[in-house]
């Protein structure tokens, strides 16, 4: 029963403590349901009360009896990202060796803590995350706009974080070693909804192996915070950020290869040509006159030149993926 004390957590390979830390806003319905579910391999839960109008910190210390769970109140509402960071700082100061996060309104299976540490106990990985799209019997019972959402942020997350090999960037399903934890700069991370695709840019910075842990999509009653509509324009303009950054400290900052050459020359190239062409094209059409062939290919090769440069790069940086866990250096 969720109100009589638990077995002591179980000791593993390593004798590792794992942590769970849950933003809480809003899911004061299901709350306890989700902390009843966690199983003994967790050590402490940390639920952070992001100024949730429903209170749910003060109903889960008026009706959680587990040893395990421990309670921190957001003065004001950071925002999900705000609220994990929370509990991060917590984790850390506790000494704890993996934390895992997930949310609070029953969209994550408590049982699949195991399978998300795994990997990192096993020294293949630093950050593990959820991947809903795997099973291919759940994408075709996922609402079609979270899918095609889903799609798009997938492709923009891996220009900017440069995590190729991974899907579905916005599950908030994740565990990382506090080894890793440590190094990166909580304060800087995104507070809000893009914080999940931040980690991902930051963990790449740090050279940080990342691996995708299928699961399966389940969608209730809840209702979700997030509004695609209202935060489409700014991921897309923290994406194009975030690439740039990344581009900048991988390529210029701290290593020089033959990519960092491909990739300015490709664009400069390719926006000369189609620039050129465009010009050349509307000049054309308004005075009735034929384009010279030479004019043509004056166009047509700086511009496939310069695609082929920038393909050239993309090539090399897919083959940059992190493939080394820092964890175990």
């Amino acid at each position: 029963m969720l109100g009589s004390a638990r077995a002591e957590p179980m000791t593993n390979l390593f004798d590792w403590r794992v942590a769970v830390v849950i933003p809480c806003y809003r899911v004061k319905k299901h709350i306890l349901n989700v902390l009843a579910a966690i199983g003994a391999e967790v050590a402490l839960i940390y639920v952070v009360d992001d100024k949730c109008p429903e209170e749910t910190g003060k109903f889960v210390l008026e009706h959680c009896k587990d040893p395990r769970v421990l309670v921190r109140f957001n003065p004001t509402n950071l925002g999900v990202g705000g609220a994990v960071m929370v509990g991060y700082q917590a984790a850390l100061a506790d000494q704890v060796h993996v934390v895992v996060k997930i949310d609070g309104d029953e969209q994550m299976d408590p049982a699949l803590i195991e399978r998300f540490i795994q990997p990192i106990r096993n020294g293949a990985a630093d950050y593990t995350k959820g991947n809903r799209f795997f099973n291919l019997n759940n994408v075709r019972n996922m609402p079609g706009l979270r899918l095609f959402g889903n799609a798009g942020l997938s492709f923009l997350n891996k220009l900017s974080s440069g995590y190729w090999d991974i899907f579905d960037p916005t599950n908030g399903y994740t565990a990382i070693h506090t080894d890793v934890l440590r190094e990166l700069p909580l304060e800087k991370i995104s507070q809000r909804y893009f914080f999940e695709s931040d980690m991902l840019f930051r963990l790449n910075l740090l050279k940080a192996v990342v691996v995708d842990v299928p699961m399966d999509a389940k969608y209730g009653d809840e209702q979700s915070n997030l509004k695609i509509s209202k935060v489409a324009g700014e991921f897309v303009v923290k994406h194009a950020r975030n690439f740039c950054k990344r581009v900048f400290y991988n390529y210029y900052l701290r290593d020089l290869s033959l990519a960092s050459i491909e990739l300015p020359l490709g664009l400069l190239m390719f926006m000369f040509g189609t620039s050129f062409g465009l010009l050349q094209w509307w000049y054309a059409a308004s005075n009735d006159l034929a384009t010279p062939a030479g004019t043509v290919m004056l166009s047509a090769l700086p511009t496939l030149m310069g695609l082929q440069l920038i393909l050239a790069f993309l090539a090399y940086d897919i083959g940059s993926v992190p493939r080394t866990p820092r964890h175990f250096k």
